[in-house]
């Protein structure tokens, strides 16, 4: 392979999977339940069907064996997976894509018409993530909503007042929501 095919196969890897990224726009981090297709450039046998990340963040792969991909990026799981062929294949070209996303989920539960658990694709604030829900009832509290986030093996409590935000005021209260938050609509 040329030095310019191989610039070009970079380049459109950065490009298609979130690569370059603004300052507000973060690169997309696979989460547990994820599904990422794995390529290797003229490597039949390592093409297959999408690979699962488990519950404890890793994934396993022909070759490679166990690869931890939490917290990382799809361009930074794709550096390990490449490393760790180089073993067995002379410049392997690995391509890692996110099939599903399947892990990044929130939950909106009480006084909303569809409680539940949703996807987010990537992020989603307190105002979409009720949206998603459908809106609140008529018997909402909507001064008293709550979002649980675990962190750090601690659980924590966000209030959310959804009629001063929904005037404009506090707007610091609409915050980006992590995965396995849980917005409580009382």
């Amino acid at each position: 392979m040329t030095l310019s095919t191989r610039c070009l196969i970079c380049l459109l890897g950065l490009i298609s999977f979130g690569g370059w990224a603004s300052a507000d726009e973060r690169p997309y981090v696979v989460t547990p339940g994820d599904l990422l297709t794995i390529a290797v450039w003229k490597e039949p046998d390592l093409q297959g069907p999408g690979v699962l990340v488990r519950p404890d963040g890793t994934f396993s792969y022909p070759l490679v064996g166990q690869v931890d991909a939490k917290g990382k990026t799809v361009i930074e799981i794709e550096k390990i997976v490449t490393e760790k062929l180089k073993k067995f294949i002379s410049d392997p070209v690995v391509t890692v894509s996110l099939q599903e996303i399947r892990g990044n989920k929130i939950y909106v539960m009480g006084q909303v018409a569809r409680p539940g658990e949703f996807i987010v694709n990537p992020r989603v604030d307190v105002m979409q993530a009720l949206s998603m829900a459908g809106g609140t009832t008529p018997f909402a509290s909507l001064g008293n909503i709550i979002i649980l986030r675990r962190a750090n093996g601690q659980q924590q409590a966000i209030r959310f007042d959804y009629t001063s935000v929904s005037k404009g005021k506090d707007l610091n209260q609409n915050i980006e929501l992590q995965v396995g938050d849980i917005v409580v609509v009382p």
